[in-house]
């Protein structure tokens, strides 16, 4: 955990010569300023400014004036660069000129979340699994839809090509301080996972953002593309952002039922936000991605899921969201929809224990789906009273 002075004192003993200051668009897309050292004064002191109106969701010409604050413990070196002339990066906070929290900076969102919950004695933990897919590259280095080898799930090398390169993306992490749990083989051609313990999270968000920026760089110099999209084969298993939750209150009491329970309730609500393209849609009710509003312990075909495991290691895992979502806001969101379920002692549905993709009509016309298109989503999150009292300005945070 850096303070201010570490930083300065890591700088200077390390030889640093760029800093870069990394903050999160409304789409989940992670933009950047670099510094030079002689500027870190200034922009822990004042911020540095950038022009909001050219950031998707964060204003227009007017009033374009934001700053980033970066927050020092979040500091880590950027292994892929020259160890001569080091690279670091600091996550910020968007502020605006009068030094308040911009209200749309997802990062802000989710601390209020953290905050609230919090405050309420309820402590929250967050572990995410990604799937990607590693396609080969054109002559001029532009992606194909090539599949970078034919495996599947959990194979091995030589069927697995894409064994070194995960291995090269968690030692690059753990050189970040972030230490993958596990990492394999998907089902489709090409397809991978890694996996994350759970931490706090703002962490896990932050980690989140560092792991696709690790992903992208290995697999661009390895002359591959990396492709996190919902749906990037349309016959093959899409892209999955299974996000595992576990809840305790400050008296160790169980509250887990009432956190899922909220879930449940609000899914629909914030589907806008965990699946954020057209392509989203494709991937839902099909090849191991949920389709009801429905949970089970252990069955894949449900939208919750309670995996097999003991101890800290228990935890409730949804399944619906891809990696199309911006992940403050989507861990915002579920927090503030279990935190509802917990304030109401909402009880969860009884259990499904059922494969879903291959039930009778007679029981699957009786669930309730999650939406079936982005439109659908956006709108039931527009309608949604809830929403609007956690998230100021709804529609400001959705396309139209």
């Amino acid at each position: 955990m850096y303070t201010k002075k570490d930083v300065f004192d890591f700088v200077r003993e390390e030889g640093v010569k760029f800093i870069r200051l990394a903050f999160c668009d409304l789409n989940g897309n992670q933009k950047n300023i670099s510094i030079m050292p002689d500027e870190l004064e200034r922009a822990f002191a004042d911020g540095i400014s950038f022009d909001a109106s050219a950031v998707h969701g964060f204003g227009d010409e007017v009033g374009s004036d934001l700053f980033l604050s970066p927050v020092p413990s979040t500091l880590n070196i950027l292994p892929w660069r020259p160890s001569q002339g080091k690279v670091v990066k600091m996550f910020c906070f968007v502020k605006t000129p009068d030094g308040n929290n911009f209200p749309k900076d997802p990062r802000y969102v989710l601390s209020k979340a953290v905050d609230r919950a919090n405050g309420m004695g309820i402590n929250v933990k967050i572990g995410s699994e990604y799937e990607f897919y590693l396609f080969k590259t054109d002559e001029n280095g532009c992606p194909t839809k090539i599949p970078f080898d034919n495996a599947g799930y959990m194979d091995v090398a030589p069927d697995d090509k894409g064994e070194n390169i995960r291995r090269e993306i968690c030692l690059s992490l753990v050189d970040m301080g972030i230490y993958p749990e596990s990492s394999h083989h998907e089902e489709g051609p090409g397809q991978n996972e890694i996996d994350f313990r759970y931490n706090d999270p703002m962490a896990a968000a932050d980690d989140a953002m560092n792991f696709l920026s690790v992903v992208k760089t290995a697999a661009q110099r390895n002359g591959l593309y990396a492709d996190f999209s919902p749906k990037p084969l349309e016959d093959k298993s899409g892209n999955g952002l299974h996000i595992n939750m576990s809840v305790e209150s400050d008296d160790k009491s169980d509250l887990s039922g009432f956190f899922m329970a909220g879930i449940l309730s609000h899914i629909c609500e914030i589907t806008a936000f965990l699946n954020r393209t057209e392509e989203s849609y494709k991937r839902l009710g099909k090849m191991k991605a949920p389709g009801y509003v429905t949970w089970s312990a252990e069955t894949r075909s449900q939208l919750i899921r309670i995996p097999a495991a003991k101890g800290t290691a228990r935890r409730i895992e949804l399944r619906s969201p891809d990696p199309s979502a911006n992940v403050y806001l989507a861990y915002a969101l579920l927090i503030y929809a279990g935190i509802d379920g917990i304030e109401k002692r909402l009880d969860p549905p009884d259990p499904v224990n059922v494969n879903l993709y291959s039930a009778d009509r007679s029981l699957t016309d009786t669930l309730e789906s999650v939406p079936h298109s982005l439109d659908e989503a956006k709108q039931i999150a527009l309608n949604s009273r809830w929403l609007a009292s956690v998230l100021d300005d709804v529609a400001s945070f959705i396309d139209r």
